[in-house]
């Protein structure tokens, strides 16, 4: 899974001033799980398990699980997490969910999963959606992880961190498709920090564009790729005030800090 770059300056400026673009993120949602809206929450939690259950089947398999157990034991966790009331004896840890979902996990593990002793799995759709993510992905993804000499923890803890920027790509890609704008492809490579990018000049060439017309083209998609960084670490953490920090952590982790 290919790194992306994460911005070096301090994100917080970047934040509205008021604070709402974190009043409905998932994981603040989730946090009020006791609240006025359960059903919410629970959306909430599903969406967040769907997108990042990759972090924690790397996290299994690095501890000496093999394909399989690694990923019965991933399903079965989150069918536990999405069966119970999770609202019960969540709490912010630092505001981020990351934190719950490696803390629940290792409860998980601790309580004598056994080979065999599969869940009754329930959550219809969503469910079933993760088990077959699993299932087609899981281990073609932990393959490119092999080389690496990392704990489980540090694996985890970088796996999260390109599965995030990973989304953000992602969405910025359906932006683009959504207007029919190609220039995306073109310009990914200026966004990731993995392969060296092509020359400014060639890129811009492929675009038809002058030179100085690409760098501004190049400079507001860098601005958009930062709004939904800000974004997505928004919907993982609980407070406004997370996300700088958590932004610090996802760099150390892809530094192997």
């Amino acid at each position: 899974m290919g790194a992306v770059k994460v911005p070096e300056s301090n994100p917080t400026p970047q934040v509205r001033s008021d604070g709402r673009m974190f009043v409905t993120t998932r994981w603040s949602v989730v946090l009020r799980a006791g609240g006025a809206s359960p059903e919410q929450a629970r959306v909430a939690l599903e969406q967040l398990c769907r997108d990042y259950w990759y972090p924690l089947y790397a996290y299994v398999r690095r501890k000496g699980h093999g394909p399989e157990d690694a990923s019965d034991l991933t399903q079965d966790f989150f069918a536990k997490l999405l069966a119970n009331d999770f609202a019960q004896g969540v709490s912010p840890e630092g505001g981020r969910f990351r934190s719950f979902l490696l803390t629940a996990l290792n409860r998980f593990l601790i309580s004598g999963w056994q080979k065999g002793q599969r869940l009754r799995r329930g959550g219809g759709v969503v469910i079933g959606s993760l088990d077959a993510l699993i299932e087609e992905r899981g281990e073609a993804s932990y393959v490119g992880e092999a080389a690496h000499g990392d704990t489980p923890d540090r694996l985890f803890q970088r796996a999260w961190a390109e599965t995030l920027l990973a989304r953000v790509l992602d969405r910025l890609a359906e932006e683009c498709a959504a207007r029919a704008d190609v220039r995306f492809d073109v310009l990914k490579p200026f966004l990731t920090a993995g392969d060296e990018p092509p020359a400014l000049a060639d890129a811009a060439a492929r675009l038809g564009l002058a030179l100085p017309a690409f760098k501004s083209l190049l400079h507001r998609f860098r601005q958009r790729y930062r709004e939904l960084l800000l974004d997505e670490v928004g919907q993982t953490v609980g407070t406004h005030g997370d996300v700088a920090e958590e932004l610090r952590g996802l760099l150390q982790a892809l530094r192997g800090g």
